[in-house]
């Protein structure tokens, strides 16, 4: 599975509390994209075994959007568009084009967005408890569901091509730490 090469940087945690507000936002805004990412997927011939499944993924990640929709609601926060992700485009900028090359970069980045967030996930929910126990309730919540996404992910690249799948896991991974250790001063999940 994912083997991190590099930590998440010491600042990431202090920067994002100081603007939950923002990061709220971006959060709310990343589940409406890993759902049309999760749609999206379906178009390749290659997962057609997998549309089900994908399907529910898309599906959960509705119901965290609308959850962080509703804590924005709550809170009085707008939902505007936030940011652009330095490390998400980053990543994805290193898809391959070519159907199966495309389909199994695709999977792998989907995967190692969901495992960050995962981790992330549990950090907030940690931290948060005696700030926003709300918050950190809803972070708590959501950890489950990010780690079985990130395995479906990769399961599905897997069983597309083995060999493939390794390398080029192993590639993003080496991109990835890479990308986290470049300070932004976005107020961002990723």
């Amino acid at each position: 599975m994912l083997l991190w090469r590099e930590k998440i940087p010491e600042e990431w945690l202090p920067k994002v509390l100081a603007h939950l507000d923002a990061v709220l936002v971006d959060h709310c805004y990343l589940e409406r994209k890993a759902a049309t990412s999760a749609l999206s997927l379906m178009k390749y011939h290659e997962l057609h075994g997998f549309v089900r499944r994908l399907n529910a993924i898309a599906i959960e990640e509705l119901e965290h959007f609308s959850l962080l929709l509703d804590f924005l609601d709550q809170r009085g926060i707008p939902f505007v568009a936030p940011s652009v992700s330095p490390w998400i485009r980053g990543l994805m900028k290193e898809t391959r084009k070519g159907r199966r090359e495309q389909v199994i970069d695709h999977l792998i980045c989907c995967s190692i967005i969901e495992g960050r967030s995962c981790e992330k996930f549990q950090m907030l929910a940690k931290e948060l408890k005696s700030i926003d126990a709300g918050l950190a309730d809803l972070y708590e919540g959501l950890v489950k569901s990010e780690a079985d996404h990130y395995v479906d992910y990769w399961l599905m690249a897997r069983d597309i091509d083995h060999e493939e799948s390794r390398r080029r896991l192993d590639f993003f991974l080496e991109k990835e730490a890479i990308l986290i250790r470049k300070n932004h001063d976005l107020p961002l999940l990723h």
